[in-house]
């Protein structure tokens, strides 16, 4: 966005030595004339950040992120450090790949926020009644409202407008100045309530945000964990409206991509899908998608942990699942297994003539949501894990093996 008076001065500071840190966005490091600049210059250390959107598993992929590797082999070799605040373990193995820094040492801090209380709700048409309620059960608090579409952020701040409420809109269609007379009034207290699609909130800092309201659920649970994580510092509430049929419409968008791309997009929405219909506790399936492990059953902090639901015993399930991974010898997905227990007789089930498994149709009058949850709950509990490698596919653990020798209660 720099004028080109602005770019000579910065190059000007930079042979002067006046700039020490220098930021650069990967489209323009990309750009012949600057790489041909910074080849003249004594460069000490690159920090790459927002290091998820070098890799596809990445909930916000940048092509541009994966040409730094060879842009800086091109300027000058120096240390290299990556940073984020949302990466799987996936992503991080395919961020140090990309930039050819395998051996280099993880330093990961815990992806808990015991301060934030998480609940998902299903969604109705009386969606926005519900929401209208929510903010007016916290008068004068400050709070951000996602919604995937323009459209939909436009309408839903008419409504709470008409309702009394102070809010805006903010979403990447709306003109730069616009945009961030916005952002100032959010920040100073003018209005209380943003509706924004994800292209708000990048670099937001504001502590005393009390709730964050997703109107859709996101492509995937880092983008989740990322937008949820602009609440509170000292406490907010995350509170998620939930339907199945809008991931069906994610699904749907993704038709005309490559094919690589939309198998990546349909089990990070699984995993979307997964959070939102759970029993178990929300914090700790959130800290274990991102590789780590809550040992407390119950965090006090979320709906499921407030107000548990019903438990039914699910060891024979499990003991199904268990088998059937190890019987197609740990090569395929979650949706792969649930199709030979439900006896779907998919297209790869019988090129692989698993249709002749003992399992085949053996949980045909389980639904496929309840088989979902149990393999859920599974690797929650270590007796199935996922191959980084190939993400997705199920392994099971020593764990699990010892689980099948002595099978003790699952629920």
């Amino acid at each position: 966005s720099l004028n080109k008076a602005s770019i000579e001065q910065v190059k000007s500071d930079i042979v002067n030595g006046k700039t020490k840190l220098l930021y650069v966005a990967p489209e323009s490091l990309t750009k012949e004339e600057n790489v041909e600049f910074l080849k003249t210059v004594k460069i000490s250390f690159y920090a790459i950040d927002e290091a998820h959107c070098i890799s596809e598993w990445g909930h916000d992929f940048r092509p541009e992120y994966r040409k730094i590797r060879s842009i800086i082999n091109e300027i000058g070799p120096a240390p290299v450090i990556a940073l984020t605040a949302t990466a799987t373990d996936k992503v991080r193995t395919d961020i140090k790949k990309n930039l050819g820094i395998t051996d280099a040492v993880d330093f990961k801090s815990s992806f808990n926020r015991p301060n934030l209380y998480y609940e998902v709700r299903p969604k109705t048409k009386d969606i926005d009644k519900e929401i209208i309620k929510l903010i007016k059960a916290n008068p004068g608090k400050s709070g951000i409202i996602y919604c995937l579409s323009r459209k939909k952020v436009e309408e839903l701040a008419d409504i709470l407008k008409a309702n009394d409420i102070k809010a805006a809109s903010y979403h990447a269609g709306m003109d730069a100045a616009t945009r961030s007379a916005t952002q100032d009034d959010f920040i100073m207290e003018r209005i209380d309530v943003i509706v924004a699609t994800i292209a708000f909130g990048m670099g937001i800092d504001k502590p005393d945000v009390r709730f964050v309201i997703h109107y859709d659920m996101p492509k995937s649970l880092e983008g989740y964990y990322q937008e949820t994580g602009r609440a509170g510092r000292d406490g907010g509430k995350c509170i998620a409206f939930y339907s199945y049929k809008d991931l069906q419409k994610l699904e749907k968008f993704m038709e005309g991509k490559p094919v690589a791309e939309q198998d990546i997009g349909r089990l990070l929405l699984r995993e979307t899908a997964a959070y939102c219909e759970t029993s178990v506790c929300r914090r700790k399936m959130l800290l274990h998608y991102f590789g780590e492990i809550y040992e407390e059953d119950n965090c006090g902090n979320c709906d499921n942990c407030l107000h548990p639901k019903k438990k039914v015993e699910a060891k024979e399930n499990l003991m199904l699942v268990l088998e059937t991974i190890i019987d197609v010898k740990e090569n395929f997905k979650a949706d792969y297994i649930i199709d030979i227990l439900r006896g779907n007789e998919a297209e790869a089930v019988l090129a692989h003539k698993h249709d002749e498994l003992e399992e085949f149709g053996a949980g045909a009058d389980v639904e496929e949501k309840v088989w979902n949850a149990i393999i859920n709950q599974a690797l929650l509990a270590g007796y199935i894990d996922k191959d980084v490698e190939n993400y997705g596919i199920l392994k099971v653990t020593k764990e699990g093996r010892k689980f099948l020798k002595k099978p003790t209660s699952f629920k």
